[in-house]
């Protein structure tokens, strides 16, 4: 006997007029996203058989369909319980097109090529891999889904509440009758995120309720929708500046953009900003700004706190590359930790979509001569040496076109080596830097403009660079030390038996017995190099740290050194200045420590501070760490490039982030921010309609010491739609070139650790003053549709 309640079956009739209202329903919604007749989106909404891949045995016929709201993919499921199954359209990341999967590409045949797509997640690391019956199919799928991503991705932020708010609403009218009472707006207050008493929703039942029927219908839910997105802020900072018949002249607006925003603009600049986002034509025809479009400008890109004007490639890239942070990922091919974890792929993907530009890969000898990528000496899957070349040569230049580093840790034998340098020279082509520009012996690094679309070795090599250019320069196989991060220690001497045994104890739960092939004390060892894989080394070889003069006497300006967090930190906090000096003729590379089993990362503020370019994280890991590296980022293109600041590069420069001296770095600031309000946060407990988030806002400063800082507003309670605090705070700035603004939204929780809700992240130096909107991302970086904060930023000179 079933214990769930059968659903009593409609009538023919009934069923029939569920269609057509289900059909009037998706019309009406393909319509507000300016997609009315598409034939592919017609096609979504009809739905079809696909194959859904999960391995050479698993491949199942599943109905796929697009919902009604346009919001929603529904897919069959033949599990006993939850047969029904949905993902928002908001969680795909992008959709892709071909066998590029890992899953695809090991479980499909290339005959398949043209049928598979695949559906990437922002917040899932498994892709939804699929197959069509024909190639026009898979075709249809993917554009009608690359044109309702991006549609809703370009939705203005009213137009995605207003999509939202009323989607929420066809789910609060439970029995379809196009009329709220009062229980039903109760659920869809609760839906949105709010929790109001009884007697306060009904106050707001009875104000709309202008007909005193019972319902609200037509202009009253109109109105009850008015009321709910009705912004007080707003309303305040327009009536303010509307002087013009209750609206804004393009005087108002370009006195408002002086004094609020602290924008150098002119009338013209105004009037481009009506005619850009003015939606009633009479007020344009005026050269006025209605309040709707006053909304409209503070919620799209010219209101947001990121300045457009940093958006694309606006520094100069001409610089020689050790001038520039970039964007480094720590044993890419891991998926999870470093333990007992995937390796994959896909890992690199995902790192090079995000404008990831140093990637590493650890490799070790495979079957069949094939060499392998994997964390050595633990229970990490493998993936093949040559499938990560061919993935890095289909992605590594879709994001950003600067050049790529691929930092090899290499532990094979000679003959897989050779065949590593054959992969890396067939698969990559003209793309692998295999000599020096011009092939003339270089005395510096070439700019990321000369080495764009390029990608450079970094690894061990036999002999100096000139040997290569130079006609007797004969060299044949060699012996180097051998490159590994797990024989690395605090003082570059032999590592302690003690390191072993943590890594042993790690393990002692596990089924394997593999980890005999772990040394009881790891120590670096030689081994014998390839001169075919050392030949492709030019710009980055690596060598070992011994101190800074050494380094500064004996080793070129490509000769470079890893190093691990600890021994980093230590540096940058003892020797920040030569540090710096170092960086500014080598590159530096950092990486985690090894006891980060469980894929962490350490703090990379401190040491972008001292000019390190190279810092390494775990790309796979959302924490905080992984923010800051994504907000450090998020200008100039999102290349994976950014010009360090001039104290930096600067010869003469005695700059130390512990000590701030006098000196073109200090530049003290006053930053002065009010956090006014956020919108439309989304429910953590999705599945439990009462539970409602309690939600504050902290401010907070990474980078010289001096300016690290964090302060938070009070919660507010059961309110994740509207919520208001209007809270001050002040920063004392001293550097600013190195500071970096994060703002963390968390649910208050009185018994345990706050919720996480959502972030940003941005360098302070491309922070805009006045009002600002703030957008809100996932742990994983993934914007959080229609989610956001409002604030009022003013950074000026300190008295």
């Amino acid at each position: 006997m079933s214990c769930l309640p059968k659903c009593p079956k409609r009538t023919e009739s009934e069923e029939e007029a569920h269609r057509e209202k289900a059909r009037r329903v998706a019309q009406e919604n393909v319509k507000r996203l300016g997609l009315d007749g598409d034939p592919d989106l017609q096609f979504l909404l009809g739905g079809g058989e696909l194959v859904k891949v999960r391995s050479k045995s698993w491949k199942k016929n599943r109905f796929f369909k697009l919902q009604e709201d346009c919001k929603t993919l529904w897919y069959e499921s033949h599990k006993k319980f939850g047969r029904k199954q949905t993902f928002a359209i908001d969680d795909i990341d992008s959709v892709r097109k071909g066998r590029q999967s890992e899953g695809l590409n090991n479980y499909t045949h290339d005959s398949v090529e043209d049928q598979c797509f695949s559906i990437i997640f922002k917040d899932r690391t498994k892709n939804l891999d699929l197959m069509a019956a024909s190639m026009e199919e898979a075709k249809q799928w993917v554009n009608g889904l690359d044109k309702l991503i991006s549609t809703t991705q370009n939705l203005n932020r009213q137009q995605s509440t207003e999509h939202w708010i009323i989607s929420c609403m066809r789910k609060a009218d439970k029995n379809s009758d196009n009329m709220m009472t009062l229980k039903e707006m109760k659920h869809l207050l609760r839906q949105v995120n709010i929790e109001v008493d009884d007697t306060y929703a009904a106050e707001i039942f009875k104000k709309c309720d202008e007909s005193d029927s019972g319902t609200l219908e037509g202009s009253e839910i109109k109105l009850f929708y008015d009321l709910l997105t009705q912004r007080e802020e707003i309303d305040i900072i327009y009536g303010k500046y509307s002087r013009t018949e209750g609206q804004m002249s393009a005087e108002d607006l370009l006195n408002f953009l002086w004094k609020e925003q602290r924008e150098p603009v002119s009338m013209e600049d105004a009037l481009k900003l009506i005619d850009k986002y003015e939606v009633d034509q009479t007020a344009k025809q005026k050269k006025r700004m209605s309040k709707d479009g006053f909304l409209i400008y503070m919620q799209q890109e010219d209101g947001c706190i990121f300045n457009p004007a940093h958006k694309p490639v606006y520094q100069d890239m001409h610089q020689p590359l050790n001038h520039y942070y970039i964007s480094s990922s720590h044993n890419t091919y891991l998926m999870a930790d470093q333990l007992k974890g995937p390796s994959s792929t896909e890992a690199y993907i995902k790192a090079l979509m995000k404008g990831c530009r140093c990637v590493e890969l650890d490799c070790w000898d495979g079957p069949n001569g094939e060499p392998v990528i994997y964390h050595g000496y633990t229970l990490t899957s493998k993936v093949l040496f040559k499938d990560v070349i061919k993935v890095i040569k289909e992605f590594a230049f879709k994001t950003s076109d600067y050049p790529v580093i691929l930092s090899l840790e290499n532990h094979c034998t000679v003959g897989q080596q050779q065949l590593m340098a054959h992969h890396l020279i067939s698969i990559l082509g003209d793309a692998l830097v295999t000599k020096p520009l011009g092939n003339i012996m270089p005395t510096s690094f070439p700019s990321p403009e000369e080495l764009k679309g390029k990608i450079l070795i970094k690894g061990k090599r036999l002999k100096k660079l000139n040997t290569s250019l130079s006609s007797n320069g004969v060299v044949e196989d060699g012996t180097v030390s051998e490159e590994d991060e797990a024989a690395d220690c605090e003082d570059g001497q032999k590592a302690k038996p003690k390191v072993c045994r943590v890594l042993v104890k790690t393990f002692k739960n596990t089924r394997s017995t593999k980890l005999s092939r772990c040394p009881v004390s790891v120590q670096k060892s030689k081994i014998k190099l390839a001169k075919e894989l050392s030949d492709i080394v030019v710009y980055c070889k690596s060598v070992h740290f011994n101190s800074f003069e050494h380094a500064n006497e004996m080793l070129a300006f490509y000769e470079m050194s890893s190093f691990k967090e600890s021994k980093a930190i230590t540096l940058a906090e003892t020797s920040a200045t030569a540090f710096m000096h170092h960086n500014m003729d080598k590159l530096s590379r950092i990486y985690p420590a090894g006891s980060r089993t469980d894929s962490s990362n350490y703090n990379p503020v401190t040491l972008w501070n001292v000019g390190c370019q190279i810092v390494a994280l775990n790309f796979q890991t959302p924490s905080k760490e992984m923010h800051l590296n994504q907000g450090r980022f998020l200008p100039n293109g999102a290349s994976g490039y950014i010009l360090k600041p001039e104290f930096q590069t600067s010869l003469s420069s005695q700059f130390d982030p512990s000590k701030l001296s006098e000196g073109p770095w200090l530049q003290k600031k006053t930053l002065n921010v009010m956090v006014i309000s956020a919108q439309q946060l989304p429910k953590l407990n999705k599945d439990k309609q009462s539970s409602i988030v309690d939600p504050l806002v902290k401010v907070e400063i990474y980078g010289v010491p001096a300016d690290n800082a964090v302060k938070g507003t009070h919660h507010i309670v059961n309110n994740g739609f509207n919520p208001m605090w209007n809270e001050n705070f002040q920063f004392q700035i001293h550097v600013p070139e190195l500071a970096m603004l994060r703002f963390v939204v968390e649910d208050y929780d009185a018994g345990s650790h706050n919720d996480f809700i959502g972030q940003y992240c941005l360098p302070l130096s491309s922070a805009k003053n006045g009002y600002r909107h703030v957008p809100l991302l996932t742990k994983r970086g993934a914007t959080i549709s229609s989610a956001g904060l409002f604030v009022h930023l003013v950074l000026m000179e300190a008295e």
